[in-house]
C-alpha cells in the first residue's frame, strides 16, 4: 500500500506540474479557460479530497491561481476563484501558503473586489465574502 501511495503521489505531482505549465499557463485563451474549469471540477468533487488537499498545499499552484485571478476574462476569473477559495478555506494551510496570502493580502482584496459574475449569483457572493473574511483575518 505504501508503494502505491508513493507512486500515486509522484504521478499526481508530475501530472499537476505538466497540467499547470502546458494548460493553465498556456498562451491560448481557450486552453486556459477549459483547463481552469476542468481543474475546478476535479478539485471540488468530494471524492478527490486527497488530491485537492495536496494541490492546495503547493505554493506554485497558488501562484498560478493568483495570476489567473488577474485575467481580463471574467470567465477565467470566476473559475480561478472557485479553485483559489480552496487554498483560503484549507484549515491546514502550510505556513508558506499563509505567508504568500498575508504578503499579498491587499492585492488579493483588490482583485477579489473586481471578480464578479455576469449574472447575480448569491452563492458566489457568499463564497467571495467568506474568502475575503478569511484573508482579512490571516496573520503571519
Amino acid at each position: 500500500m505504501h508503494l502505491f501511495n508513493g507512486i500515486f503521489s509522484y504521478i499526481g505531482l508530475q501530472f499537476f506540474a505538466d497540467y499547470n505549465s502546458k494548460l493553465l499557463e498556456s498562451s491560448n485563451y481557450i486552453t486556459r479557460r477549459q483547463a481552469i474549469k476542468l481543474l475546478g471540477d476535479i478539485l471540488l468533487d468530494r471524492s478527490n479530497s486527497v488530491v485537492m488537499t495536496k494541490y492546495v498545499s503547493s505554493m506554485d499552484h497558488l501562484r498560478i491561481l493568483m495570476n489567473l485571478l488577474r485575467e481580463s476574462s471574467k470567465t477565467i476569473q470566476i473559475d480561478a476563484f472557485h479553485v483559489f477559495k480552496l487554498f483560503v478555506a484549507n484549515q491546514r494551510k502550510p505556513s508558506d501558503i499563509i505567508n504568500i496570502l498575508v504578503a499579498n493580502k491587499n492585492k488579493l482584496l483588490r482583485l477579489l473586489a473586481d471578480v464578479k459574475p455576469d449574472k447575480e449569483d448569491e452563492s458566489f457572493e457568499a463564497d467571495k465574502a467568506q474568502v475575503v473574511r478569511e484573508i482579512v483575518s490571516l496573520k503571519p
